[in-house]
């Protein structure tokens, strides 16, 4: 996997902050807002953690549905972060998925339990993800 992120050119230089990060040649603005010094021209680190827990979640969903054929509609997921715990260790994110289609109660519980086993959830809370970083000069 390489993903690449890249400062903004403005026409007088640089954007504060703003980077394009660029997956697979999908390409998402990445910010810090304004209080962080940036112009809030896209999500900044910490809402791209959260949306990654939450589009996991709801595609596990879909993935999972249409293997079962569990005839599931549209898929809305919010995800609430209170990191007022940060600093001491804690980061607390709930995600709620609204799920359209004509399902019983036995099927949204299944949805739930499948929902709560995304990859992007394991990595958060039950894997050791080791980081390096390098920083060298540009040519």
């Amino acid at each position: 996997m390489h993903i690449e992120l890249q400062r903004v050119a403005t026409g007088d230089g640089f954007a504060p902050m703003a980077q394009t990060l660029t997956v697979r040649g999908n390409t998402v603005m990445v910010d810090g807002t304004a209080a962080e010094g940036g112009d809030d021209t896209g999500p900044n680190p910490h809402d791209l953690y959260d949306a990654a827990l939450g589009a996991c979640k709801a595609l596990t969903v879909l993935w999972y549905a249409r293997r079962k054929g569990i005839p599931v509609g549209e898929v809305q997921t919010v995800v609430e972060r209170d990191d007022s715990g940060e600093r001491s260790g804690v980061y607390r994110l709930s995600a709620r998925l609204k799920i359209g289609g004509d399902l019983s109660d036995a099927q949204l519980r299944e949805l739930e339990t499948v929902a709560g086993k995304c990859p992007v959830h394991k990595l958060m809370t039950a894997v050791t993800t080791e980081v390096t970083t390098s920083v060298e000069r540009m040519a």
